[in-house]
């Protein structure tokens, strides 16, 4: 009888040490590229994990200015989410040569690229450097429609649990949380955004075929007279009179310089908007839902000050 009872004791502890080990876990270190991925992964991994962005929202991401801090952030990181399509391909792969976390690297199981499933809109026929910054893989700028948020949310989930599947439970449950209350966003949108459609518009750079597909309107140029190139005087020569020629309305510009969108604007009395291209920028952007919501009620702000 004492053997049973020493035997029951021990199972006890064993039990309870057990479930300590569960309960006071270390939660899952989640970094992310940008802070829409961050704030979509919080919701979905909630108490489970632990998000760092590396990148605040004011950069712009081709250019994101390598800090040293991000190597050991990296190099204690469970989990690695980015956009893909090479949107990080200026500074990432230096940081994941730097830092000795192989898990995370592409191809890996910890390595979640949220763009899988995407319908990529203008992927290149021909690669030449000398057509600007091109992306090989198609425009990158997919989270701009938030019908893809829905694709990044199901991605982050995915991830999660193939890495933690004892957590798999919880990480469904949150999803469907997250799409329901993104769902309910677009529709609203869809919605307030009507007025939109058929606005002709000149963005700074190319980041917004997505947005503008999604909510009706038409990108007549760019800014820069090449991906990532600045612009010559006589592409803005030729951008002031095609902007004339279509009586464009709007100049949309994002983390750059307000220089050229306001010469435009003062030759072709459109009105410059100043959007953002991912979350985090402004206190009023720092999730991904209120992000959208910004550049949906920035522009049609634009449109009443006409």
């Amino acid at each position: 009888m004492k053997g049973k009872t020493f035997l029951g004791a021990v199972f006890a502890i064993l039990l309870i040490v057990g479930l300590g080990t569960d309960l006071y876990a270390q939660p899952i270190r989640v970094i992310t590229t940008v802070p829409d991925l961050s704030d979509i992964t919080k919701q979905i991994g909630k108490e489970l994990v632990n998000v760092e962005s590396l990148t605040r929202g004011v950069e712009f991401m081709h250019a994101v200015p390598v800090k040293p801090s991000f190597v050991p952030r990296l190099n204690r990181a469970d989990i690695l989410v980015v956009m893909g399509l090479d949107l990080e391909a200026s500074w990432l792969p230096a940081l994941l040569e730097a830092a000795s976390q192989p898990k995370i690297l592409p191809g890996q199981a910890a390595h979640i690229d949220t763009s899988v499933g995407v319908a990529v809109a203008e992927v290149p026929q021909s690669i030449d450097r000398a057509g600007g910054d091109v992306h090989p893989k198609g425009n990158p700028h997919y989270n701009l429609d938030p019908h893809n948020g829905r694709i990044m949310a199901r991605n982050i989930a995915v991830g999660l649990s193939r890495n933690y599947p004892q957590h798999k439970a919880a990480f469904d449950k949150n999803l469907d949380a997250y799409l329901a209350e993104l769902d309910n966003a677009i529709e609203r949108w869809q919605t307030v955004a009507a007025p939109l459609k058929g606005v002709k518009f000149v963005g700074y750079h190319g980041d917004w075929a997505y947005f503008a597909k999604r909510f009706g309107l038409q990108q007549i140029g760019t800014i820069e007279s090449k991906p990532g190139i600045e612009p010559t005087p006589n592409h803005l020569i030729a951008l002031t009179q095609k902007m004339q020629q279509e009586k464009v309305q709007l100049i949309i510009y994002g983390p750059q310089s307000d220089r050229f969108p306001r010469q435009l604007a003062s030759q072709t009395g459109a009105r410059v908007v100043r959007l953002q291209s991912t979350a985090g920028a402004l206190p009023d952007t720092d999730s991904y839902i209120k992000f959208i919501d910004y550049n949906v009620k920035s522009l049609l702000a634009a449109m009443q000050k006409g």
